[in-house]
């Protein structure tokens, strides 16, 4: 008899218990289905990033490049169509080279990819024009993909991409693409959850802080020589030379600025380190910061709050590189 007021405690705190999960379940579903229809404009950076690995990205099978574009498949982003051919190249299928034809092959991550911009508004697709108007026979092949660095772009074109049989390679270097890259692999939450992705980013931006200052110092501690992310991009860069020199390839180190703020800009210390070592490789340096020049940031940013080059900045970087690939074209030979 004396169980009975025992039994009867913990059978509410049972039910108690079932209720508050049940009503967290709900709050987070709702807020869940909030998060995605405020967010279907697709002019939230960070959700449509997220979109991006879930729709055209897989595993890589090669830990070094963490993932690779799904072959064959497209999505809308940020308003804008990105399609993936076969070779998990931005554009259409790449058909047989033809006798005459040279090509050139930009590597680079999101930036190169052209995120946030009609295909035929990217750079490559903008050279391509600008070539075939001055009567080359060319193919400008676009392989950016989003999230990876020197040593991810370099080993995917010699593992994946060599086949391609490029003339001329563009190298888009970014002022972060000497980070040392983790190979990724979120939980199941974060995966699928637009609510679980925003709560995370807001986590650490609140605990890792985004001021010019601490980028700088954080930059200049990615360029010690002696750091392990310069040192393994250095290498890359070196086996991408030698590769290049074996084969009559030039090669083009396009130096791209970040545009948080192009007129007091910051990183130039990264600019100088990338031009010293592309002369020490003999690999021809382009910096692309005086296209910038005179301009707001913000009149250069996809959508607000994504400083990826819009549709001007990425005509603007064509203007600065057309004329050294051309020049390069008349002096490298088909092989």
């Amino acid at each position: 008899m004396k169980l009975r007021p025992f039994r009867s405690c913990f059978f509410r705190s049972i039910v108690s218990a079932g209720l508050v999960l049940v009503s967290a379940f709900v709050a987070l579903g709702a807020g869940e289905v909030l998060l995605r229809l405020k967010n279907a404009d697709m002019q939230n950076y960070d959700i449509e990033m997220w979109r991006y690995a879930r729709e055209l990205k897989r595993p890589s099978d090669n830990p070094v490049l963490g993932h690779e574009h799904r072959p064959s498949r497209e999505a809308v982003l940020e308003s804008v169509r990105i399609r993936i051919n076969a070779d998990g190249l931005r554009g259409p299928d790449v058909p047989p080279k033809n006798g005459p034809e040279r090509r050139i092959l930009f590597l680079g991550s999101s930036i190169t990819l052209g995120w946030g911009v009609e295909e035929a508004e990217t750079v490559s697709v903008l050279v391509e024009n600008r070539l075939k108007s001055d009567g080359y026979d060319v193919a400008v092949l676009n392989a950016g993909i989003g999230n990876y660095n020197t040593v991810r772009y370099v080993t995917r074109f010699l593992d994946r991409l060599a086949h391609l049989d490029p003339d001329i390679l563009v190298v888009q270097y970014f002022v972060n693409d000497a980070e040392v890259l983790e190979p990724g692999g979120a939980n199941w939450f974060l995966r699928n959850s637009q609510l679980a992705v925003s709560l995370w980013i807001a986590f650490r931006r609140l605990t890792g802080g985004d001021g010019a200052g601490t980028l700088v110092d954080h930059y200049r501690s990615v360029y010690d020589p002696e750091s392990k992310g310069y040192r393994d991009m250095k290498a890359a860069l070196e086996n991408l030379a030698a590769y290049a020199r074996g084969r009559n390839i030039g090669v083009i180190v396009a130096m791209t600025p970040d545009l948080h703020d192009v007129t007091n800009y910051a990183f130039g210390f990264v600019h100088d380190s990338v031009r010293a070592l592309a002369a020490e490789l003999g690999l021809t340096y382009v910096d692309l910061l005086p296209a910038f020049r005179g301009l707001e940031a913000r009149q250069l940013w996809a959508i607000p709050g994504d400083p990826h080059p819009n549709a001007l900045g990425h005509r603007l970087m064509a203007d600065s590189l057309s004329p050294p690939i051309e020049a390069m074209l008349m002096t490298t030979g088909s092989r």
